[in-house]
């Protein structure tokens, strides 16, 4: 398999579906899934004079991690994110710390 195909077979595979998956409908409710997708591509090759060794390497991968939900009904249509308590939690005590750090670093004009 040659670089071109190889591409052609990931943007393929990284399409609408794979973010926006198969609607569900139940009792007047359709919900779509929604997913945050990510990919990473290396690769690397190598030569040694006198002994002629040569290598070669790559490799890939995807990450597909939920993010929410649109939910369309006869009261209208809705994004309905997936929050993690955890990542708020994070984000506040993030928050603080710039806050304190900002503040003891940079002196008041008071």
């Amino acid at each position: 398999m040659d670089l071109q195909e190889l591409f052609r077979s990931l943007v393929d595979q990284a399409g609408a579906k794979t973010v926006y998956r198969d609607p569900i409908s139940c009792e007047g409710r359709t919900v779509v899934p929604v997913a945050r997708i990510r990919c990473g591509f290396g690769g690397g090759s190598g030569k040694k004079g006198t002994q002629h060794k040569e290598g070669g390497g790559g490799g890939g991968g995807f990450v597909a991690q939920p993010v929410g939900f649109i939910e369309i009904s006869s009261e209208g249509t809705r994004f309905v994110p997936i929050t993690n308590p955890r990542d708020r939690a994070l984000a506040l005590f993030l928050g603080v710390f710039l806050g304190f750090l900002v503040n003891r670093l940079i002196p008041s004009r008071g």
